[in-house]
């Protein structure tokens, strides 16, 4: 593993040639700004004007400049070309990923803006790729890289000292976290669960005033931000304070504050990767009937290729139904993007995909998704809909559905706050093996 930080993208960035009619970008310069610049060239002086009394500069923009609009895409399409010059082929399921053959064994790039992640069987290789990058992109300042085992990587640790693992560790990020919160925990404080069965209660209490409102929101988004890498057991909860955003309540504060004391409780915990076969997907979907005050069901689904979860999906059901049955199934549309996607992404990276196994616990389910059409019955539109869809997918062997016991069932961790040793028992499985 190789990870790179590229400096000053976005200034190496040509803006494009203009087409008939396209305006060009002039950016306005104000205040001490002028000096500076003056100072730098004084030929900038002549180009000084008065608005109210105050001195500017009017520039047309040549590069493109952090905090544009298109800045992001014309770097973007930038390390684009960069990369397919130098033989790489992008992942038509995911525009960050590309890969090249070299020696037989593929080089795999992953970037995001201007952090990259590289991966090859070969040390040499890498350094070759690096080599490349720095004559390119070092102009103005050397591009730096880590080698080695362990990478900072988007506010992740990515740990892969374990053969065959890989460890995503975010403690720092849940230290500081923890230091930001107005609620100060003890040590020894604990809690053992996220949230407790009261969760999907709206709940009672006085909305929360603005200050406690903004903290309320901010702490959401650090915690959706922390459970979409390195902290999947508090998706649940998570999920539903996001919901809350917008107008919470006392409830809605208490929830949070218990969220965080689990979270000091368990801030060593990570997710630890592994894959038993890259050709082999796992997905585990289940619903909880009727569990929101408008009597929605909630959707859970999880995916693995060994230990751990890759993804996790928890999330209310935007429909209606009078079954579990039925919520199952919508459960399994639901999911049913992520599933397809997932099976198309691997390919693309060079893995045919064997068995795209879908657990269920509800045998009825079950039948009605691999029945066919002379299952249809009398459903509304709106459910015949997502039942056709499903079961084509069986029938083109997209998918193949299996039963699962409830008590195996690991998705059923996202469809309701669990308690006690079921809790323990899923949370296990989902975030892996813990140093």
């Amino acid at each position: 593993m190789m990870s790179m930080d590229i400096p000053n993208a976005f200034i190496q960035t040509l803006m494009p040639d203009l087409g008939d009619g396209e305006d060009r970008v002039i950016m306005k310069v104000t205040g001490l700004m002028v000096q500076y610049m003056i100072d730098l060239d004084p030929t900038y002086r002549d180009y000084v004007v008065y608005e109210n009394g105050k001195r500017v500069i009017y520039v047309v923009i040549l590069c493109a400049i952090y905090g544009m609009l298109q800045a992001s895409l014309l770097w973007y399409r930038n390390l684009r070309a960069s990369l397919e010059e130098y033989g790489f082929v992008f992942n038509r399921y995911d525009p960050c990923i590309a890969n090249r053959m070299v020696d037989d064994k593929q080089l795999t790039i992953r970037f995001h803006v201007d952090d990259v992640l590289a991966s090859h069987m070969e040390q040499q290789v890498l350094e070759d790729f690096f080599t490349g990058v720095n004559e390119k992109y070092g102009g103005l300042e050397e591009v730096t890289c880590t080698r080695g085992k362990v990478h900072t990587y988007l506010g992740m640790t990515l740990d892969f000292s374990k053969k065959g693992k890989m460890k995503i560790r975010m403690e720092d990020y849940v230290d500081r976290m923890l230091s930001e919160f107005p609620v100060k925990f003890k040590e020894n404080e604990v809690q053992e669960t996220p949230a407790g069965n009261n969760l999907l209660e709206k709940g009672k209490g006085a909305p929360l005033e603005k200050e406690r409102h903004e903290v309320f929101h901010s702490f959401v988004a650090k915690l959706l931000f922390l459970s979409k890498r390195a902290r999947l057991d508090i998706s649940p909860t998570v999920s539903i304070l996001a919901s809350r955003v917008q107008s919470p309540n006392l409830s809605d504060w208490h929830k949070l504050v218990r969220l965080m004391r689990y979270i000091h409780s368990t801030k060593g915990w990570h997710l630890t990767l592994s894959a038993d076969d890259l050709r082999v997907i796992k997905w585990y979907v289940d619903a909880s009937f009727a569990v929101h005050p408008d009597f929605k069901s909630h959707t859970g689904a999880v995916m693995t290729m060994g230990t751990g979860a890759v993804q996790a999906i928890t999330q209310k059901q935007k429909l209606n139904c009078d079954s579990s049955t039925h919520a199952e199934l919508i459960g399994v549309h639901d999911a049913m993007s992520n599933i397809l996607w997932t099976r198309l992404f691997m390919e693309e990276q060079g893995y045919p995909i064997e068995k795209n196994i879908l657990y269920q616990d509800n045998k009825s389910s079950i039948l009605l998704e691999t029945n066919g059409r002379s299952s249809a019955g009398k459903r509304s539109r709106a459910l015949n809909i997502r039942y056709f869809f499903v079961t084509d997918q069986v029938e083109l062997g997209n998918i193949t559905i299996e039963h699962m016991p409830t008590d195996e069932m690991w998705a059923d961790y996202m469809t309701k706050p669990l308690q006690g040793e079921k809790f323990r028992k899923f949370r296990a499985v989902i975030q892996g093996d813990q140093d």
